[in-house]
C-alpha cells in the first residue's frame, strides 16, 4: 500500500465539453471525500488557465444535490479553456499555485492536448522536489484518444447523431420523390468515429436505411466518386441522406474545408463548413435536386437529454478510479477503459502512462470500412453498439431539463495576480 500524501486536491476540465464530462467530475469529488488524507477538494475555473490565475473554487462547500446533478448536467461545470503552456513562466507559476494551495492530487479531465499539459506540469513539479500525484481523466467526443478502448463522452454523441439521422430520415422520406438530398456534417477533426457512429441508425434488417452515404477522415475524398454515389443512391431511394465528418479531406491530405485558415492555441485548424461544400457540388452538377445541409455543431456535444447511460456510468467510474490510482500511490497515468473478449459488454479502467497518450490520435480501423468506402461492417457495429445503451433520468421543470450550476465559493488567492500571455 503507498504512503498516503496529505494534503488537498485540485481537479479542472478542459478542452471540448461533452454530455458527461460533469459525471467524471462527480465521480472525483465524490471518491475523494471518502478519503481522510484529501483535506479540501478544490476546483480550477477555466482549465489550466484559471489555476495560473489563482482562480479556485472550494468543491466541498457544495450541496450534495448539486453534485449528484453534475451527473446529468452537460457541458464543463468549471468551466473550460483551450490554452496552451508555453512559456517556462507559465509552467513554473502553475507550481507555485500547487505549492500555494498545498495541491498533492491534482486530476485533469480532457482530452490528447489536455493529457500533455498534465505530464508536463507534473514532471516539472517533480524536479522541484514537490511531491504530488497527477492522474488524468480522459475525455472527447471524437474517441481518438490513444490506448483507451473509447472515450467518456463518444458513446452519447453517437446516439444523439445516430438520433438525429433517424429523424431527419422521417422528414426525408415524406418529402423526397428521387430528387432530394440530405447532408449532415458531424464533427471528427482527425478520425470519423462521429461519423461513423451514424450507420447506428441503420435497423439490422434494413441495409438501405439512412444514412445512405458516410464520408469519413480516413478516406480520403473524390468529388467524381461522390457524385457517383449520390447519383446511384437516388435511382433506388427517395432521397439520399449524407453523413459527412468535418475533417473530411482530399488525397494530399488537405482539409476539404477550413474556417477561413483560423486556427486554436493548439494550432488546429477551425473546422466546419464542408457540409456546405458538398451541397455546393451537387447543385453545381445536379439540376432538379433540392440539397438541405445540415450542421449540428455543439449541440450534438451537449445533448444531455439523449445522453447514454453507459457512457454516463463510465465517465462517473473514471473519475472514481483516478482518485483510487492516485491513493494507491500512482502518478503520470491516465485512466483508461478497457472492455473484456467475451461477447458480453463489459467494461473496466485501467492506467496508461500519460507520455503514452498525449497528442496521438487514434483512426477507425480500416477493417471495418467497407470497401466502398462509404459504409462501415459488423465489426464497428459490434465496437460501437454498447456504448449507446440506456437512457439518463434528466428532471424537468415547467416542461424543460433543469440542470445544475454550482455555486463557485472561491478560494482566497495566495499569491500576487498573474498576468497570462504577458
Amino acid at each position: 500500500m503507498a504512503e498516503e500524501l496529505t494534503g488537498n486536491v485540485l481537479v479542472a476540465q478542459s478542452g471540448g465539453p461533452t454530455a458527461v464530462i460533469n459525471a467524471s467530475l462527480a465521480g472525483v469529488i465524490e471518491e475523494a471525500l471518502n478519503h481522510d488524507c484529501i483535506e479540501e477538494i478544490y476546483g480550477g475555473l477555466n482549465g489550466i488557465l484559471g489555476i495560473l490565475q489563482e482562480r479556485l473554487i472550494d468543491l466541498a462547500e457544495e450541496p450534495q444535490q448539486a453534485i449528484r446533478g453534475l451527473r446529468y448536467t452537460p457541458s464543463s461545470a468549471l468551466g473550460t479553456c483551450r490554452y496552451k503552456l508555453r512559456k517556462e513562466a507559465d509552467f513554473q507559476r502553475v507550481v507555485e499555485v500547487f505549492k500555494a494551495h498545498n495541491i498533492r492530487y491534482f486530476f485533469y479531465i480532457g482530452g490528447n492536448d489536455s493529457q500533455d499539459t498534465a505530464d508536463k506540469i507534473s514532471k516539472l513539479a517533480a524536479s522541484t522536489g514537490w511531491e504530488m500525484r497527477v492522474i488524468g481523466i480522459p475525455k472527447t467526443v471524437d474517441n481518438d484518444l490513444v490506448v483507451t478502448d473509447h472515450t467518456p463522452g463518444y458513446g452519447s454523441v453517437i446516439k444523439e447523431v445516430a438520433t438525429t439521422v433517424r429523424e431527419i430520415a422521417c422528414d426525408a422520406e415524406a418529402m423526397g420523390q428521387h430528387d432530394l438530398v440530405y447532408i449532415l456534417e458531424v464533427m471528427g477533426r482527425s478520425a470519423g468515429w462521429i461519423a461513423a457512429g451514424a450507420t447506428l441508425a441503420k435497423r439490422r434488417d434494413h441495409p438501405n436505411d439512412a444514412p445512405h452515404l458516410i464520408y469519413l477522415p480516413e478516406v480520403a475524398f473524390d468529388t467524381n466518386k461522390f457524385l457517383d454515389d449520390v447519383a446511384e443512391v437516388l435511382k433506388k431511394e427517395k432521397y439520399c441522406l449524407v453523413v459527412v465528418g468535418e475533417g473530411l479531406v482530399d488525397s494530399n491530405g488537405d482539409y476539404i474545408s477550413t474556417s477561413d485558415g483560423n486556427q486554436d492555441s493548439f494550432g488546429h485548424s477551425q473546422l466546419g463548413g464542408v457540409g456546405d461544400y458538398l451541397k455546393g457540388l451537387i447543385d453545381q452538377h445536379f439540376s432538379g435536386i433540392k440539397t438541405r445541409s445540415m450542421r449540428p455543431g455543439h449541440s450534438q456535444r451537449a445533448a444531455a437529454t439523449n445522453a447514454s447511460k453507459a457512457d454516463n456510468d463510465e465517465a462517473y467510474l473514471a473519475g472514481k478510479a483516478a482518485v483510487q490510482a492516485a491513493m494507491d500511490g500512482y502518478t503520470d497515468k491516465m485512466v483508461v477503459l478497457t472492455r473484456g473478449d467475451s461477447d458480453q459488454y463489459a467494461c473496466e479502467t485501467g492506467l496508461a502512462d500519460l507520455s503514452e497518450i498525449a497528442n496521438g490520435v487514434k483512426h477507425l480501423p480500416a477493417s471495418w470500412i467497407n470497401e466502398d468506402g462509404v459504409s462501415l461492417n459488423y465489426q464497428f457495429v459490434k465496437y460501437a453498439g454498447p456504448l449507446v445503451q440506456g437512457e439518463v433520468v434528466v428532471p424537468h421543470e415547467n416542461g424543460l431539463p433543469k440542470f445544475v450550476k454550482l455555486g463557485k465559493s472561491a478560494v482566497q488567492p495566495l499569491l500576487p495576480p498573474y498576468e497570462v500571455g504577458a
